[in-house]
C-alpha cells in the first residue's frame, strides 16, 4: 500500500507556513460541514502518527548525521520536481515550468540525482505546484474541508487532484513492490524526522489542535492556487 507523508508531518508543516499569516480564517459552516468524521479520522492518524511515525522519525533522527538528512530530503525534492513542471505546463506558466525543468536537469546531474540542490545554492527558487492548484487555478471550487485516513489534510478538490500527484510521482513506478515500499517508508520517515522540533510550535500555538490545523491547511491551499495573492472576498471570520 502506498502511503504518503500527510500525516502529522503535512499538519504541522501547513501549521508552519501559516503561523506568521495573517489570521482571517474561513467560515466553519462553509469549509467543515463533515466535522464530526474530521475530528475523528484526525484522532485516528494523530494516533498513527504517535505510536508508529514519530518514533521511527526519532529513531531515525538519532542514527543519522544532519547532512544525510538533508540529502534524502533533497531527493525526494527533486523528484517532486516532475510533478511541478506538468503542473506549470497545465497553469500556462510556461516560463516557470523553464526555470523549474532547469532546476531539475542540474540538480539530477550536477548534484547527483538531487541528493545537493546545486541549483538552490544557485539561487534558483523551488516552486510548488501540484494537481489540486491546477485545478483551483482552472476553476474548480474546493469543496468542503476532508481528513483522509492517512493522507490527512485535504479539501475535495485536493483529494481528486491527489490522484494526479501519485501518478507523475516517479515512486510509483518502481517495479519492485519491496522496494517501492522502502523508498515510501524512508520518505515518510524523512519528512517527519524533518518536523520533530516544529511539533512543539502546533502544540503552543493551539487551544484546539484540529481547528488550527484546519485553517492552516485552508488558507495555505488559498495561497498556492491564487500564488499569495488570494481573493480577499474567498475569507471570513471563522466562528467556532
Amino acid at each position: 500500500m502506498r502511503i504518503i507523508t500527510s500525516m502529522k508531518a503535512s499538519l504541522i508543516a501547513a501549521t508552519l507556513v501559516l503561523s506568521g499569516c495573517a489570521t482571517t480564517q474561513y467560515s466553519a459552516d462553509a469549509s467543515d460541514p463533515l466535522q464530526g468524521y474530521n475530528r475523528a479520522m484526525y484522532s485516528f492518524n494523530d494516533a498513527l502518527d504517535t505510536v508508529i511515525i514519530k518514533p521511527a522519525a526519532i529513531g531515525y533522527d538519532a542514527v543519522l548525521p544532519d547532512p544525510i538528512q538533508k540529502g534524502v530530503s533533497n531527493f525526494f525534492s527533486n523528484l517532486n520536481e516532475i510533478t511541478v513542471i506538468l503542473n506549470d505546463l497545465l497553469q500556462l506558466k510556461f516560463g516557470q515550468a523553464f526555470h523549474d525543468t532547469g532546476r531539475f536537469m542540474l540538480n539530477s546531474t550536477v548534484g547527483f540525482a538531487g541528493i545537493f540542490d546545486v541549483a538552490g545554492y544557485a539561487g534558483h527558487e523551488k516552486h510548488h505546484e501540484d494537481f489540486g492548484q491546477t485545478l483551483g487555478v482552472w476553476g474548480v471550487e474546493p469543496g468542503p474541508y476532508v481528513v483522509l485516513p492517512l493522507f490527512g489534510p485535504r479539501n475535495v478538490r485536493d483529494s481528486f487532484g491527489l490522484v494526479g500527484d501519485i501518478y507523475t510521482d516517479p515512486v510509483t513506478y518502481m517495479t519492485d513492490a519491496g522496494a517501492r515500499n522502502a523508498v515510501t517508508a524512508v520518505k515518510i520517515v524523512n519528512t517527519r524526522a524533518n518536523l520533530l522540533g516544529a511539533g512543539k510550535v502546533l502544540e503552543e500555538a493551539a487551544l484546539d489542535e484540529y481547528t488550527f490545523v484546519r485553517n492552516a491547511y485552508l488558507q495555505r491551499r488559498q495561497n498556492l492556487v491564487f500564488d499569495g495573492n488570494p481573493p480577499e472576498e474567498d475569507f471570513d471570520v471563522f466562528s467556532d
